[in-house]
């Protein structure tokens, strides 16, 4: 059997991929390989959850423009196929004086993004909208929201599947990539898949698919783990929504920030470490080959050398719940130890240049009858049908 196409990654990106490719070309047959049980295994279903705005991305960027007409998108299939969610508002936070002058520069930006509705509040506003927050200025940014990503994907997976040339394949992990004269041979561990064209979503192996094929990404990805706490179930009704500090213009995170998610419960992080497995869940986690590539990466080095004093910080308040209640107790004073439980992780797929600079926007690169999504952070879950319709703008011009 020769597929069409077959989409390699089943996170949301490749998942909203190949349900768009199923959408405008419904006669071709075309395959989701996933190398996990189930969609969404990794960054997808270990994201802040946050329907972002796009307010803070570069105006004219991949970023600025797919989140906007993303999260349209992505609201409607939300609506349309009864995903949860909640277009709820955030506030973006200013603690003290000094970071007036970073809320400015965000609001200015939003305002060239067109982010719809946003607004300048007092104190007075801030605490009617998070009555324990404690600030002297802020930005409401209404179209903000919540959405079970997760559940999104499988929606889209599912509705993949509702054409009968369609098929996901759990389990399949390509190890090789071999162009042929009219084909490509795609090794897997459960043998080989031949098609057409393929596109690559890998994530987090992003880089590695495109070495495969035998393409220069001309950037690595190094991956960092982002850790949570939960706030105690006597402790949710502190926080309404979503309330995020004005970030350090030296680091390049957006900082701990509380997110009311779908299902109720009200996550307080991520940091941003620097992870010795690409795909390891815990602080204590190590992949020897994952380590010596991210650690060997010339681009690794010089970040690290830029960014030292935040990064110690970043690890001491990873294994510190007093220093990590400390960056939340910015925005909301009262919270105490007793309030937050311990979370989950995840795991962001930077994409880094020899240089050490971040690739801060989305980059995709054509092989000879493939496209390789390499960067694709946040708000790319947000984007995600967006840069589907990118991806497939692309797609048609391939040979």
């Amino acid at each position: 059997m020769i597929y069409d196409i077959a989409v390699v990654g089943g996170g949301i990106i490749g998942t909203a991929t190949a349900y768009k490719l199923s959408l405008k070309f419904p006669d071709s047959r075309i395959v989701l390989l996933e190398k996990e049980s189930k969609l969404a295994f990794h960054q997808t279903g270990r994201n802040s959850g946050v329907i972002h705005s796009g307010i803070y991305y570069k105006p004219g960027s991949y970023k600025a423009k797919n989140c906007l007409d993303g999260r349209k998108q992505l609201v409607k299939f939300a609506q349309e196929n009864e995903v949860a969610h909640d277009v709820c508002g955030k506030i973006i936070l200013a603690t003290k004086e000094e970071e007036i002058a970073g809320l400015e520069k965000i609001f200015a930006r939003g305002i060239e993004n067109r982010t719809e509705g946003i607004r300048k509040i007092g104190p007075e506003e801030i605490k009617e909208l998070e009555p324990l927050a404690e600030g002297v200025a802020a930005i409401h940014v209404p179209c903000t929201g919540i959405i079970d990503f997760k559940g999104a994907t499988r929606k889209m997976g599912e509705l993949f599947l509702t054409n009968e040339h369609n098929e996901i394949r759990y389990g399949v992990q390509v190890n090789g990539i071999k162009n042929k004269d009219n084909e490509t041979e795609l090794t897997t561990n459960e043998g080989k898949v031949l098609c057409n064209r393929v596109i690559f979503c890998g994530g987090l192996q992003a880089d590695r698919l495109a070495k495969m094929e035998g393409l220069d990404p001309r950037m690595k990805v190094v991956p960092f783990r982002g850790d949570y706490y939960e706030l105690a179930e006597s402790s949710k009704h502190k926080v309404k929504n979503l309330i995020y500090p004005v970030p350090n213009p030296e680091f390049p995170f957006l900082g701990v920030h509380l997110t009311r998610m779908t299902d109720g419960t009200v996550e307080c992080g991520p940091n941003a470490v620097f992870s010795f497995d690409r795909e390891g869940y815990s602080k204590t986690s190590v992949n020897v080959t994952d380590a010596l590539d991210a650690l060997t990466y010339s681009g690794t080095l010089k970040l690290f050398a830029k960014h030292w004093r935040n990064g110690i910080n970043e690890q001491r308040r990873a294994f510190s719940k007093s220093l990590f209640l400390k960056a939340l107790q910015g925005l909301i004073p009262s919270l105490t130890m007793n309030d937050l439980a311990p979370g989950r992780c995840g795991i962001r797929a930077q994409a880094l240049a020899p240089d050490g600079t971040l690739i801060d926007d989305f980059h995709m690169i054509n092989g000879r009858r493939s496209i390789h999504v390499l960067n694709a952070p946040s708000p790319a879950a947000t984007a995600c049908l967006s840069i589907a319709d990118e991806i497939i703008t692309r797609f048609e011009t391939l040979n």
